[in-house]
C-alpha cells in the first residue's frame, strides 16, 4: 500500500496527464468546463460559481500547451454578473491572441450544454464557433435584476432602521422603503445601457451569421439548440466528442481543471474549514445558495 509520502512527488510535480501525449508528438485540444452561475461572490461553494478569479488560472493552463491545436469551452451557465462575464470573455480572447501562431489566434470552440443563457451566452461568444445540443437552452440576451419589497416589516417586529447618507442618490431602491418612480427609471436606464453593450458584443462576435431582426434576437428570449442554430446564435448542432474529432482528428483532447489544494489532491481533509473561512455567516451562505438555485430554476434545471 502506498504511503502518504509516496504520493507527494507526483502531486507536487503538478504535471497535467495530457502533457505525456503532447510529449509523444501529438497536438492537444484543451477542454475547459465553465459550469456555474457567474458571480463575484464565492460563498461556501466556490467551485460552483464562475468569475475571473476562479477561471483565469484554468484558462492560462489550457492555452499553455506547446502543441496546442485549439481550446474547447464546455459551457453550462444560466448567467449572472455582466462584468464578470465580460472579464472572462476578454481574457479568453486575449489568451487566444497571445498564444496564436503565424498571426492567427488559437481556435476556440464553445459547446453549450444544458444552458448557455445570458452571461453564459456572453462567454460562448468569446469562441470563434459555437455548437449546441439540439436540446440545449441558448440565448436570453437581456438584462434582469430582482429583489424584495419589505416595506413595513421592521415596524411589525419592532425594529428601527437607521440609514445616514451624504449624497441624495446614495441609497436607491431600498427594500425597506416604498419604491420610487425615479429610482425605477434610474435602474431601467442602467439595464438599457448594459443591454446595448451585450448586443454590441454579440454582433461583434457573430457578425453576419445572425439571421433574424434585432427585435427577435435581443428580447431576452431563450431557444432550444435547434432554433438557436436557425437564428445564427450557434454554428451547428452536435456533441464535443464528434465535433472535436471532426475538426481536430489528429489531436488529443485534454481536460484542464482547476488545481485543488495540496491536501485535497492527496485525499486528506474535508471542505468544512474552507466553508467556515469563506467570509460570511450562515445567513449569507444560505442566501447565496438560494440565489444560485434560483438562477438555475429559471430554466427548469
Amino acid at each position: 500500500m502506498a504511503t502518504l509520502l509516496d504520493r507527494v512527488p507526483s502531486v507536487v510535480a503538478g504535471r497535467l496527464p495530457g502533457r505525456l501525449g503532447e510529449q509523444a508528438g501529438r497536438s492537444v485540444v484543451s477542454v475547459v468546463r465553465l459550469h456555474g452561475v457567474i458571480t463575484p461572490a464565492l460563498g461556501p461553494a466556490a467551485r460552483a460559481v464562475l468569475n475571473l478569479g476562479t477561471v483565469e488560472p484554468v484558462l492560462k493552463r489550457a492555452f499553455g500547451f506547446e502543441r496546442l491545436a485549439g481550446v474547447a469551452l464546455l459551457i453550462n451557465s444560466p448567467g449572472g454578473s455582466a462584468t464578470q462575464s465580460a472579464l472572462i470573455a476578454d481574457r479568453i480572447r486575449g489568451l487566444a491572441e497571445e498564444h496564436g501562431k503565424d498571426g492567427k489566434a488559437v481556435p476556440v470552440l464553445a459547446f453549450c450544454e444544458d444552458v448557455a443563457a445570458s452571461g453564459g451566452y456572453w462567454l460562448a461568444c468569446a469562441a470563434d464557433q459555437i455548437y449546441a445540443h439540439k436540446t440545449s437552452l441558448v440565448g436570453s440576451i437581456g438584462v434582469v435584476s430582482g429583489g424584495f419589497g419589505l416595506v413595513g416589516l421592521l415596524d411589525r417586529i419592532g425594529v428601527e432602521r437607521r440609514v445616514h447618507t451624504a449624497g441624495t442618490n446614495k441609497v436607491r431602491l431600498d427594500p425597506f422603503l416604498p419604491e420610487k418612480a425615479e429610482d425605477v427609471r434610474w435602474l431601467t436606464g442602467l439595464q438599457g445601457e448594459l443591454h446595448q453593450q451585450f448586443q454590441a458584443w454579440v454582433r461583434e462576435r457573430r457578425g453576419d451569421r445572425l439571421v433574424e431582426a434585432d427585435t427577435e434576437l435581443f428580447n431576452g428570449e431563450v431557444w432550444t439548440g435547434v432554433n438557436a442554430h436557425r437564428l445564427g446564435l450557434v454554428d451547428g448542432l452536435g456533441t464535443p466528442r464528434e465535433i472535436l474529432a471532426e475538426r481536430f482528428p489528429d489531436a488529443e483532447p485534454q481536460p484542464v481543471e482547476g488545481r485543488k489544494p495540496l491536501l485535497a489532491r492527496l485525499g486528506v481533509g474535508g471542505g468544512g474549514l474552507s466553508g467556515r473561512l469563506s467570509g460570511g455567516g450562515l445567513a449569507d451562505d444560505l442566501l447565496h445558495a438560494a440565489e444560485v438555485r434560483a438562477a438555475w430554476a429559471r430554466f427548469g434545471l
